[in-house]
């Protein structure tokens, strides 16, 4: 299981954590794991978009994809969920804060 503890790597996971899809293919990889047409089906969106969504995801840590041949010959990509863990309590913000890298904004 993956804790996530420290500034930057909150931030990530909480930013893919904050759109309901995302919440939906968290819930969905939950109980089983999915190939990309399967979920672009179950939620009812493109292709397109949904991988935007799963990048979001496997970027911060939360998913990860292989690539798997069917018994058809087809290849098709897997996504299951990776275990993880946020204890979200004012004792986490406060001590991601320290360890959180702000970038300067270019005017």
């Amino acid at each position: 299981m993956k804790d996530i503890l420290f500034g930057d790597e909150l931030l990530k996971t909480l930013e893919a954590l904050s759109n309901p899809y995302r919440i939906k293919i968290i819930g969905i990889l939950k109980q089983e794991r999915q190939y990309v047409s399967q979920l672009a089906r179950m939620l009812s969106i493109s292709r397109p978009l949904l991988y935007l969504h799963l990048q979001k995801l496997e970027d911060a840590g939360l998913i990860k994809g292989q690539h798997e041949i069917s018994d058809s010959g087809k290849a098709m990509k897997y996504y299951e969920l990776i275990s993880f863990n946020i204890p979200l309590n004012e004792e986490l913000v406060a001590k991601a804060a320290d360890s959180i890298t702000i970038k300067n904004r270019k005017d």
